[in-house]
């Protein structure tokens, strides 16, 4: 029952979370995945547990090791994998049990999920030859390096000039958050657990899963703000509002005449289980990362403990480097398979399904009163983080991105506040058949743009950078890059209006 418990909980928030996305209008207007909203339910359900058994719990604990039983277990903490033999005096009550039984296990599943999510970011995908990104989605890398690095220009930028002046008890990670919960998201947030423990601020998950949460509501929210306002000026190339979308694709249900294959089956049963063959090659994905992570930190040793590179690296997690592992796999399959035995969507299906729970179990567990210390400096970051976004799509965009210039930059505000699927949601709705390049530019940017940023290498070095060397070296890197991809991308629009004349 240690295991049985937690996955029916899971489950049940999940399928939940979808039920009440079918029935309720304001969340089919939101266009909220099911795991958030289930993830929500999931975070109310056990802060009001939590506040009902809460004078029977022991007080809170101040070391980092795991407790051996639940006297140092604080409210709000992961919950213990095993419930305590030790009992307090007069035992535990039964909502306390419940409370464990049902979490069980709940706070450390993000952090193992991640790594499967971006070890099958490249599995089944055609990879191309740097020189063809670069050439069909070129304006669209350097406007969205622009837009992501930008997010570290604010959010490290307000914190050295206002919070660290208002809040000083804050570490230089805060201003890490914005970028890692907008650009990262969920998964990249919850990945980044481990690091933000092994450089002392346990609470940074905490605020960048709150930060994520933030970003994915606020890309719908503006971006329905920001295509109303499009149309309305004919940026559009298809004059199409968000109230036209159908109810099929608001209640999140594919019409029964339209409903794609799942995937095919590439291997005979009677041999392996096509599923059970992709998790393999998934594995194998994983392993090669956590080779490439180990030969990192043996290097970083070489050099002395002491050492910017050593310390980065002790820290570095473990899934961007997964999506190495799963390149190299498929770089591998296209070169030797001449079976192709790689099915795209069972691996997408893997995916998903990785990130379903992984998206539901992290918010669930969000501990709300370490929120509620840093709110007000949190809502400061998120606000910023908007402006941003909203100041790149009315002002940038026009600027440096060719043909179609608002669908290119409304799916990368999507991409950049939530997740790739929201930037291509808000695509849909002015662009619903693919007419214009966007689509076609936004998918081949990912290819160069996910291995840095997003929850790339970048994303991933930048919270260790901060908690080593502060705020203003990781300030003068992010502006650098910004102006740098600015002067790319204004050459590349103005070598594009040379060739067109």
């Amino acid at each position: 029952m240690q295991v049985i418990l937690p996955f029916v909980g899971l489950c049940l928030l999940l399928g939940i979370g979808h039920y009440l996305r079918m029935k309720i209008r304001l969340l089919q207007k939101l266009y909220l995945p099911s795991a958030v909203i289930g993830g929500l339910l999931g975070l109310l359900i056990v802060q009001a547990v939590v506040r009902t058994v809460s004078p029977k719990l022991p007080q809170r604990r101040t070391h980092k090791a795991p407790p051996k039983d639940m006297a140092t277990w604080r409210v709000g903490d992961p919950m213990p994998e095993t419930w305590p033999a030790k009992a307090p005096e007069g035992g535990w009550s039964g909502s306390a049990k419940l409370l464990v039984n049902w979490t069980s296990g709940w706070g450390k599943l993000p952090g193992s999920l991640i790594n499967v999510v971006f070890a099958c970011l490249f599995l089944g995908m055609a990879i191309p030859s740097i020189g063809t990104v670069w050439r069909r989605a070129g304006p669209q890398l350097a406007y969205g390096q622009i837009v992501a690095w930008g997010q570290y220009v604010v959010g490290v930028g307000l914190f050295l000039v206002l919070v660290m002046q208002f809040w000083p008890g804050l570490p230089a990670m805060f201003g890490g958050v914005l970028p890692v919960g907008f650009e990262g998201g969920h998964g990249t947030a919850a990945g980044l657990a481990t690091t933000f423990d092994k450089n002392g601020w346990e609470a940074g998950k905490d605020f960048a899963l709150a930060s994520a949460t933030a970003g994915i509501l606020s890309a719908v929210i503006f971006g329905m703000v920001m295509i109303n306002w499009a149309a309305r000026k004919g940026y559009t190339v298809r004059r199409q509002r968000p109230e036209d979308i159908t109810e099929d694709e608001s209640i999140g249900v594919i019409p029964v005449d339209r409903r794609p294959e799942a995937g095919r089956i590439t291997v005979r049963s009677g041999a392996i289980g096509a599923l059970t063959f992709h998790f393999a090659l998934i594995g194998v994905a994983i392993l090669i990362g956590y080779g490439i992570l180990q030969g990192l930190i043996a290097l970083g040793d070489l050099g002395g403990p002491e050492t910017v590179f050593s310390k980065v690296m002790h820290s570095f997690p473990l899934f961007p480097l997964c999506m190495i592992g799963g390149l190299i796999v498929q770089v591998f399959e296209q070169k030797f398979d001449r079976h192709k035995l790689i099915d795209p969507g069972l691996v997408r299906l893997i995916q998903n399904l990785s990130l379903d729970f992984l998206v539901v179990a992290a918010i669930a567990t969000i501990r709300v009163e370490v929120i509620a210390a840093g709110l007000v400096p949190l809502l400061i970051l998120v606000a910023a983080g908007i402006v941003w976004n909203v100041f790149c799509v009315g002002f940038l965009a026009r600027r440096l991105l060719p043909d179609a210039w608002f669908e290119r930059s409304i799916a990368e505000m999507g991409q950049s506040m939530g997740v790739t699927a929201t930037g291509l949601l808000l695509l849909r709705v002015v662009d619903p058949d693919y007419e214009t390049p966007a689509a076609d530019a936004f998918a081949y940017k990912q290819m160069l743009h996910e291995p840095f940023m997003g929850g790339g290498l970048w994303t991933s070095a930048a919270i260790p950078l901060l908690a080593l060397w502060g705020g203003w070296p990781v300030f003068a890197i992010a502006v650098g890059a910004v102006a740098a991809w600015v002067v790319i991308g204004a050459a590349m629009r103005l070598a594009g209006r040379t060739a067109r004349s």
